[in-house]
Parts: C-alpha cells; structure tokens; sequence
C-alpha cells in the first residue's frame, strides 16, 4: 500500500514528529495548490479510469448511489491511503480534493488533533479518538490505526459550491431569525416569515446537519441558538454535537430530526458554516446531498 501521511498546520506537524519521516507539511487549512500532491498520487497509480463516470452513475435506473454505500469499484496497480492528521476543517478539505478529482477511491484515515476544551465531530460520527494539540504527542495507537485498518464504505456530503462537509454544517442568518425555508428531502424542517432580533431567548433560528455514514447521507435538525454571531466569534466555531440539550449557544432541538439524501435551504442573508469554516459572504441559497461517490475512510 501507498501511505501518504498530511499533518496539517504546525501542531499536526510537531505531533507526529519522528513517527512518521516522510510526512508531509501542509498549513491549517490546505488550498488547492497544496493539494496538488493528490492529483499526482491518483494519476500514478490509477491513469485511466473504466468505471462508470458520474453521469452515468446519475442516469442508472436503479440509482444505486442512493443505497448503503460501497466500496470503490476501481483497480489501482496497489492501494492508496491518504492519513489526515489535523482537524475537521482540514480532513475536509483533503476530501474535498479528492471528489473534485474523482478519485474517492483513495482510502482516507484521520488523526483528529484539537485543543483542550474542543472537540471533533468527525471522531465523534467515526468514533475515533482525539489527539491534543497543546502538548504530548499523537497516540501511536491512533496513527496505527489511520494507517492499517480496513477501511468502510461511508456515505458523503457535498453542496452545491462543490464542498465536502464530513463533520456538520450549520445554516442561520446571523443576528436574528433565520427568514426562509430548510427542507430535507420533501420534507419541511424550518419556515419562517418574520424575523426577530436574538436577544438570548431560545426559538428555532435556522439549521445543523450532520452526514450519516450510511443510506441515507444527511440528519438535520433545527437550531436553536447559532454559534456564530459576528466575524470575530466566526474566527472559532464552537464545535458541537448535533443532539443536544439544553438550549444553549450551538445548541439544537433532538425532537425535531429529518434524514434524507438532500438539505434545500432559501432564505435572507444565510451564513453557512461548514466543519467550523464560516462561508466568507451571504447566501440566499444552499443545498446540501449526499454525492454519487462513496468516500473510502477509515473508522470503526
């Protein structure tokens, strides 16, 4: 097998240290460019793929991306495994990558590093443990694992930018009520005509979701208090669970959950926050399904 081991930004870095030679620094946050190296890594070792293209995954009949998710069907001339060591934000942008190129079929493990007091909601939906970034170093046991174990098919989330959500998203305009509507599937989740002021009551002010790592791809909930309120407080997302009570900041409603293969949201002025990553402007439309590809990860 193929190991390419990413630690993102200077903590990943200085974690993973002597343990593994040949990683490779990347910053916090990797942008295009950095993740060339995954171009070159997919066209090595998988030059010509014959598998069905996405449009013809789409036209087929029996639509069965929208089933349990499945292993890769491509034959590269040996396994490849990219280990992400960094935080959701980072995780998600590797994948991200990775579906832009159309080459899900690369195994991906991870190695959640956070600081204390935070918490990973991509560990939490693939039970792994977390690493702490504010000293020690990674658990051998976890970076073992992200390397070596068999990997399960899993579903995934995308948006219609073309962004990969692997932890959650959340959908709310900031400030107030959200005015608009949040539908999963054919199912109406959040509406709203009149938008009040937040002045720390709790009410349903707009949306979380989280992918499922099987059929159908997408649990939402409504949110009941944002995490994000302002650019400065954008500058570090609360991470939270999707279930949780009580009402607090980040906090949602558990008796109101939809699953399906497919979040539309419209309304005034969105902000959209993917895995901690606040979109840099308003939106007044976003939609978020499960894609035709499975990702190939590494969880239990």
């Amino acid at each position: 097998m193929t190991t390419v081991v990413l630690a993102c930004g200077p903590r990943a870095a200085d974690l993973v240290g002597a343990l593994v030679a040949d990683a490779v620094t990347l910053p916090d946050m990797p942008g295009r460019r950095d993740l060339r190296l995954l171009d070159d890594l997919a066209a090595a070792h998988l030059p010509v793929d014959d598998t069905p293209t996405l449009d013809e995954i789409a036209a087929a009949p029996d639509v069965p991306h929208q089933g349990a998710p499945q292993f890769a069907p491509q034959h590269p001339d040996r396994p490849v495994r990219v280990v992400v060591v960094g935080s959701d934000a980072a995780l998600s942008a590797v994948v991200t990558r990775l579906m832009r190129i159309d080459a899900m079929w690369i195994s991906v493990g991870f190695v959640p590093v956070v600081d204390d007091g935070e918490t990973s909601v991509v560990a939490q939906n693939w039970q792994l443990s977390t690493v702490s970034g504010s000293g020690g170093g990674p658990s051998v046991a976890a970076l073992n694992f992200a390397m070596t174990s068999p990997v399960r098919p899993t579903a995934v989330v995308r948006d219609d930018s073309g962004l990969v959500t692997l932890g959650s998203a959340e959908i709310f305009h900031t400030g107030a009520e959200l005015v608009g509507e949040i539908i999963v599937d054919s199912q109406t989740l959040f509406t709203n005509t009149s938008g009040r002021t937040w002045d720390g009551r709790t009410g349903a002010f707009g949306a979380r979701l989280v992918p499922t790592v099987d059929a159908p791809g997408i649990a939402a909930t409504r949110l009941i208090t944002p995490s994000v309120w302002d650019d400065d407080a954008a500058r570090s997302v609360p991470r939270r669970r999707l279930f949780r009570r009580p009402a607090e900041i980040g906090g949602v409603d558990p008796e109101a959950v939809l699953t399906g293969r497919a979040l539309q949201a419209g309304g005034v002025e969105l902000t959209v926050v993917r895995d901690g990553v606040v979109h840099p402007r308003p939106t007044s439309k976003v939609t978020f399904y499960r894609h035709l590809r499975d990702g190939q990860f590494v969880r239990r």
